[in-house]
């Protein structure tokens, strides 16, 4: 019986590559695909997929927000995320939004099948790349500190937070919240100022810390 795959990647051509070279494979076969977070869910719910692979930074609402909706709605269905993106802090927010396996995009085509077999059987898997140790590892943070900067942060500013965390650009970020780019780059420097940040991987780190990654949308 093939394992049933529904991929979900707002890159069109990437969704085409990665159908063509599934449907290669005799032992699974692509039942659906969708662009955004919203439309997964729905394409989930529609074809019943074994495993969905599912990218982090994708429009409406971003992946991690996607993979707690799936898993809502089918709690049996296994979920690979399939990212550019190999920092600590995305594969600890994929975890707590209930991803099963995590495969960075560079990846060889032979890691992402072995993880959709590794998935469909019931084990986890996680690219290579990454390194177990990093999983293993804990954050830390100054507590009192961290409160207080995230006091001060206004409610657009934690939105533009979470989304620069999930890895979406200035210019994605200005297309969906109707904003122009200046104003996001404004927006982020106050955010990083606020929080005596010094890079995005620092930022990635304190919105997991402080439950902000994934917040829009559901991420327990």
């Amino acid at each position: 019986m093939s394992v049933r795959v529904f991929v979900a990647d707002n890159h069109g051509i990437l969704r085409g590559g990665l159908r063509a070279l599934i449907n290669l494979q005799p032992d699974m076969r692509v039942v659906g695909e969708a662009a955004n977070g919203p439309d997964a869910e729905l394409g989930v719910r529609a074809t019943e997929p074994d495993v969905v692979l599912m990218d982090i930074s994708m429009p409406a609402g971003g992946g991690l927000a996607a993979i707690a909706a799936v898993k809502r709605v089918r709690p049996k269905t296994r979920i690979i995320v399939l990212t550019v993106h190999d920092e600590l802090g995305y594969l600890r927010a994929a975890g707590k939004a209930g991803a099963d396996g995590y495969v960075v995009k560079r990846a060889v085509d032979t890691e992402l099948l072995a993880a959709i077999r590794a998935v469909a059987q019931g084990r986890t898997f996680m690219d290579t790349s990454v390194g177990l140790e990093l999983a293993q590892s804990p954050l830390r943070s100054n507590r009192t500190s961290t409160r207080h900067g995230m006091a001060q942060l206004t409610s657009r500013e934690l939105e533009i937070m979470r989304r620069v965390a999930e890895g979406f650009t200035n210019a994605q970020i200005a297309e969906e919240l109707q904003l122009g780019v200046k104003s996001v780059e404004t927006y982020r420097a106050r955010v990083m100022d606020k929080l005596g940040l010094a890079s995005r991987v620092a930022l990635v780190r304190l919105a997991l810390d402080c439950g902000v990654l994934g917040s829009g949308a559901a991420v327990a």
